[in-house]
C-alpha cells in the first residue's frame, strides 16, 4: 500500500501541501529536520537546508542523540550535539521545491509562505542480499520514509 492520506486535517484555502512516499532516507534525521522546520518560513527552512547539505550548519539532533559527537560553536535549540544528514537534507529540498511549485499554481505568494505542518513516518523497509561466499547470505534492509509537507500563506 502506498500512503494516500496526510496526518493532519488543515483547511484547504490558503494553503499547499506535498508529501514524498517511500524516499530511501532515515527516518530519525527526517524527524529531526521536521521538527527544526516546522513554524519557519520557507525560504528561511530551503536556506537552513542548504547550509546543513554543505556542511555550513549542523542539524541539531534533539530526540536521537546518543552517541553523538557535539560541534564546535555555539548550541542551537539548546543542543550541540549534531550530524550533516547530505542526502535527507537533499530529499527536503526537492520537496520544500514541490510545495513551492504547488503553491504557485494556487496562486499563492511564494514569499508569505510558512511551514505549518511537517511529518515524517516509516515506509517500507526493503530487503536485499549481500553475497557471503559459498554458504548462504546476509540479509540486508533498506530504509524508505513518507513525508509530507503543508505550507500556508501568512497575512
Amino acid at each position: 500500500m502506498v500512503k494516500k492520506a496526510y496526518q493532519t486535517e488543515i483547511a484547504k484555502e490558503n494553503t499547499a501541501r506535498a508529501y514524498s512516499a517511500n524516499a530511501g532516507v532515515s527516518i530519525k534525521y527526517a524527524t529531526e529536520i521536521c521538527n527544526q522546520i516546522k513554524g519557519k518560513p520557507l525560504n528561511k527552512a530551503e536556506a537552513f537546508l542548504g547550509r546543513i547539505a554543505s556542511h555550513e550548519e549542523f542539524l541539531p539532533l534533539r530526540k536521537y542523540s546518543k552517541k553523538v559527537a557535539h560541534r564546535k560553536g555555539e548550541s542551537k535549540s539548546g543542543v550541540k550535539a549534531g550530524r550533516y544528514p547530505e542526502k535527507t537534507c537533499k530529499a527536503f529540498i526537492g520537496l520544500l521545491g514541490s510545495v513551492k511549485a504547488n503553491a504557485d499554481f494556487k496562486g499563492l505568494d511564494q514569499e508569505k509562505l510558512q511551514i505549518v505542518h511537517a511529518f515524517a513516518s516509516m515506509g517500507f523497509k526493503r530487503s536485499s542480499f549481500q553475497s557471503k561466499g559459498r554458504i548462504g547470505g546476509k540479509r540486508r534492509r533498506k530504509k524508505s520514509t513518507h513525508i509530507e509537507v503543508i505550507v500556508r500563506e501568512a497575512k
